[in-house]
């Protein structure tokens, strides 16, 4: 089991939170003017590193609120935990 830090909450078990995609991904100015193809890059396209990854977390089992993370994708690592009104922190990635 991995334990995930609500900034809330604090550690609780993996179990009790949701995934919500990739994190800092701003909503369209003018969605009424976006294409069927630009609509559909805003919806399904995302990124997919090998590394440090900004993510949105719901701790649904607990607060129920949203925050963001910094998970590396090659270990499963969560490197930082922040709450959404907080910028990313700059994560130093060693190999």
């Amino acid at each position: 089991m991995l334990l995930l830090t609500c900034p809330w909450c604090g550690p609780r078990d993996e179990t009790e939170y949701h995934y919500g995609g990739q994190a800092h991904v701003p909503y369209p100015e003018d969605p009424a003017a976006l294409s069927d193809e630009e609509w559909a890059q805003y919806l399904f396209y995302r990124d997919n590193p090998s590394g440090p990854y900004a993510e949105r977390w719901s701790h649904s089992g607990g607060c129920r609120k949203w925050f963001n993370v910094v998970r590396d994708t090659r270990t499963y690592d969560f490197l930082a935990v922040y709450k959404p009104t907080d910028p990313r922190p700059e994560i130093e990635v060693t190999r």
